[in-house]
Order: structure tokens, then C-alpha cells, then sequence
């Protein structure tokens, strides 16, 4: 390969994976009644998340992005209250590792503030938590490692992709809330998988005789963290604090759009909301879903 087709592979290469690191960011949700089997009831939970790309060009194989993380629950009582909403703010810088995207490699390194937008002290007099009005505030870096391929289906007119996630998120930076020390996981080990499914579900329109659309029809998400840093009383094996983990299975029906019905099982050892972090339950969440699909239009000559 000559060197201006290695530099026109690589600039395509850099376009593309910027699409893939938003495909890759996590789902926004809209969950009626929440997370069932929490020690809270809610009439409905949500998540608001997107990626702000500042710099996705075609000439760098580095780019960065905003991600603001929003979520609340609305609790279940007269009021219908929020009473401590969970905000994320976080800065990603993403590595491009090779020029494959059916084989793709890149590294990423995220700095995140997570606060609930409350002021009051975090320990009540008698020692315990606040989580009515009580102060969460923490700051963390992640640092991940990102790797998937494509998997041809049975037909031309459908195929799969694996994707992984390794990583590991270290808490303690700058500033934090000292209550955290009453037992937080500091330090996590991060692993995801997902499988996801692409169709094309319509052809030759009546308008356009060569255009089909490709849609991304599912997506299985699966997610496990363990908290490995010291916790008081709880040893390192003790999976019932330090373990968190979730499968998700979102489908999208023929008429939908960038949506998903969402349904999903997993396993809080540390609640993730934000002061809630000593409550450790199993849940279901039900739900709609939505995030960075794979949707567009391709044509074809037959």
C-alpha cells in the first residue's frame, strides 16, 4: 500500500471509529415504577445520558467528548419527590488502536464528577447516612480498554457484532465526600460485553429503488464491576457488598426508530445512585431505551 492510501485508510478510519465510540456509550432510559425489588418504591426512574464529540476529525486518530449522566427516581409517596438527584459530568479522551472497525481496538480515559445536588451533611447525629438531604460528592477516573468484531448471519442482509470493555475506576480524586469512607468501593474492576444484531428491514421504496435501511434490531448488554479496594468489615471476597452487575436486553420493534423496549436483571452490592451506595439488592427494570444507533441507508444495485 502506497503512502497516500495509507493516509486516506487512516482518515476514513478516523471518521468511522467516531461514530463507534458513541454506539458504544451507554443507553438513556425510561423505566415506569424503577428498579422493582429496591428497598425504595418509585413511579418511575430515568436516565438521560448523550456524548458531546468536541473533537472527532478525520485528521487525528484522538478525539474527545463531553458526557453528561443524568438520572432520577421519583419516589413513590405524596410528593412524588426526586430528593436526591444522581448527576454525572464526565470528559472522555478516546485512542484509535487500529484502522479495522470489523476488528476494532481503542483505549479510552474518562474523568468524572458525580455530586446529588444536595448540601446538608452526610452523616446524620446519630451516625448513619443521610440520604434524605445528605451531601454525595465524589470525583473518578476510568481507564478502559475496547475491542469487538462483526459476525456475518446467515443471510447477506444481516449480521452481528461482539464488543468488550475492560477497565478499571479509581475514586479519591480531588475532593470527596468523607462518608464514603464508611464503606464505598473506591477501586472497581469493569467488565462489558454486548451482542448486538443489524438487519435491513427496508427495501427498494418506491422513491429510491436502490436504497435499503440497515437498523440495529437488538442489543444483550452485560456489565459486572467488583470493588477491590479496602472496605471496613468486608473482605475481599465478600460478594454481596462488592459485586455489581446487570444483563440488559433491549429490542426494537419494525416501526420504531432509534428505540429500543428494554428489559432488564442484575444485582446492586453498592448502589450506584449516589448516597444510596450502603443499600445492596437484587432488581428488574422495565422500560424503553434509546442511545447512538446503527441506522442508515445503503444502496445496492439488484
Amino acid at each position: 500500500m502506497d503512502k497516500d492510501s495509507l493516509a486516506i485508510k487512516r482518515e476514513v478510519a478516523n471518521k468511522q471509529y467516531v461514530n463507534l465510540y458513541k454506539e458504544n456509550a451507554d443507553f438513556s432510559y425510561t423505566s415506569p415504577a424503577g428498579e422493582l425489588g429496591a428497598p425504595s418504591k418509585y413511579v418511575i426512574n430515568g436516565r438521560l445520558t448523550t456524548t458531546y464529540m468536541l473533537l472527532g476529525s478525520y485528521k487525528s486518530p484522538i478525539a474527545f467528548a463531553i458526557i453528561p449522566d443524568f438520572t432520577v427516581r421519583v419516589r413513590n409517596e405524596f410528593s412524588a419527590g426526586v430528593r436526591t438527584p444522581s448527576y454525572r459530568l464526565g470528559f472522555a479522551t478516546y485512542a484509535r488502536l487500529n484502522t479495522d472497525l470489523e476488528n476494532y481496538k481503542y483505549a479510552e480515559m474518562a474523568f468524572t464528577h458525580h455530586s446529588n445536588g444536595q448540601d446538608q451533611e452526610a452523616i446524620n447525629p446519630d451516625g448513619t447516612v443521610n440520604t434524605f438531604t445528605g451531601n454525595f460528592n465524589a470525583n473518578y477516573l476510568t481507564a478502559s480498554y475496547r475491542f469487538g468484531h462483526l459476525i456475518p448471519g446467515r443471510t447477506d442482509e444481516s449480521y452481528y457484532s461482539v464488543n468488550h470493555r475492560v477497565g478499571l475506576q479509581w475514586h479519591k480524586f480531588f475532593r470527596y465526600e468523607p462518608a464514603l469512607d464508611l464503606g464505598f468501593g473506591f477501586t472497581r474492576v469493569i467488565y462489558n460485553f454486548s451482542l448486538r444484531k443489524y438487519d435491513d428491514i427496508e427495501k427498494k421504496a418506491i422513491n429510491k429503488a436502490n436504497v435499503k435501511t440497515e437498523k440495529e434490531t437488538w442489543r444483550l448488554n452485560s456489565e459486572i464491576s467488583y470493588a477491590v479496594n479496602k472496605i471496613p468489615s468486608k473482605n475481599l471476597m465478600n460478594l454481596q457488598k462488592r459485586l455489581n452487575a446487570e444483563v440488559n436486553f433491549n429490542y426494537s420493534l419494525p416501526f420504531m426508530n432509534n428505540v429500543f423496549l428494554m428489559a432488564a436483571v442484575g444485582y446492586y452490592g453498592e448502589d450506584n445512585y449516589n448516597i444510596y451506595f450502603q443499600d445492596h439488592y437484587g432488581y428488574l427494570r422495565f422500560g424503553f431505551s434509546s442511545g447512538f444507533l446503527r441506522n442508515r441507508s445503503k444502496h445496492y444495485d439488484n
